[in-house]
């Protein structure tokens, strides 16, 4: 197995048409919080500490956590963490946007970053995603990203009620992707940058 590229640091970004994802900054950590209270988003998400969140955001946690931004403006966060143990190697993903961005593809369009990415430069064959059963504006984003639904999790994650739920396991294969998935169109760039104009490209959880 080939080397994985390094995790993205500094100031790169994954850019595509209509969405770029970015690596953080301490200043996005008011405005991720923000997101994460917003009804639509709180509904499916626990609260993160400032800690946690700034951790995840300067590459000090094993979660990696990304700027999702649209037309310059910071929409939400999506996340992933890496099994390094070869004999199960894979990543795992999460996702929430804003309320404003929410049921316009646009988190479909930023799975598709993430996965080229994990897929094509970090050399994994397997992705999974494990958003709430009753999720199901998330569940119909992940499986235009290419996700398929593994199996229910039965009684998986304890809710805002007090409650255990039931979650959904969906997983995505490198063999499963056709050819021309988010062609050469999705680039790495070595600064900050919105997304390219003139293209255009085919929620736990997008929201």
């Amino acid at each position: 197995m080939r080397a994985a590229a390094p995790r993205l640091v500094g100031s790169h970004a994954l850019v595509g048409s209509c969405v770029a994802l970015r690596t953080g900054r301490y200043e996005d950590i008011e405005s991720l919080q923000a997101i994460l209270v917003e009804p639509s988003v709180a509904n499916w998400w626990d609260e993160i500490s400032t800690s946690e969140l700034e951790a995840s955001l300067v590459g000090e946690s094993p979660t990696v956590l990304l700027v999702i931004e649209i037309d310059g403006d910071l929409a939400g966060g999506i996340q992933y963490c890496e099994e390094t143990d070869p004999q199960y190697r894979h990543a795992s993903i999460d996702i929430y946007l804003s309320s404003r961005y929410q049921g316009q593809n646009h988190g479909t369009a930023a799975l598709q970053l993430l996965v080229r990415h994990l897929i094509r430069e970090r050399g994994h064959h397997r992705l999974t995603i494990d958003p709430s059963a009753s999720n199901l504006r998330a569940i119909h984003c992940y499986e235009k990203a290419g996700f398929q639904r593994v199996g229910i999790m039965r009684k998986f994650e304890r809710g805002s009620d007090g409650q255990f739920h039931d979650g959904l396991l969906m997983d995505l294969l490198s063999d499963d992707l056709p050819v021309d998935y988010l062609p050469n169109e999705a680039r790495i760039s070595d600064k900050t940058s919105g997304p390219q104009e003139g293209r255009s490209t085919g929620s736990k959880r997008e929201k």
